[in-house]
């Protein structure tokens, strides 16, 4: 399994920036997609909304609303991914989780989850 563990929230001004790194252990070979969800302030635990996905070719996905402000990187061996977030707005205020999907032993899928960075842009 994969281990997740999400950093970087903060308060920001609008118009500001920050970035979260989420660092994965455990059996990365296994991972196929990594990437982040948010949940705004008032939703259901499980009502979260995708952010951005890469997949293990580097292929990026990008909600509309965060496109051209949000961009997703990570590092050589695959274990840290970024979200670096610029220009924030106030409807950016979410709980960020990241998340690793892939196959155990390329049959079994899995999702694992960070325990999710709260993100506060004040206007």
């Amino acid at each position: 399994q994969v281990q997740l563990a999400g950093s970087g929230g903060g308060l920001v001004q609008a118009g500001g920036s920050l970035r979260l790194s989420c660092v994965a252990r455990g059996t990365i070979d296994s991972v196929n997609t990594m990437g982040w969800y948010r949940a705004a302030p008032g939703t259901a635990r499980d009502e979260r909304d995708h952010v951005v996905s890469m997949t293990s070719d580097g292929t990026t996905d990008y909600a509309d609303s965060v496109k051209g402000r949000f961009t997703v990187s990570r590092n050589d061996n695959k274990t840290t991914m970024y979200l670096q977030m610029n220009d924030l707005k106030p409807e950016d205020t979410a709980v960020y989780f990241c998340f690793a999907r892939g196959l155990i032993h390329a049959v079994s899928p899995f999702t694992s989850w960070g325990r999710g960075t709260q993100v506060t842009v004040s206007s």
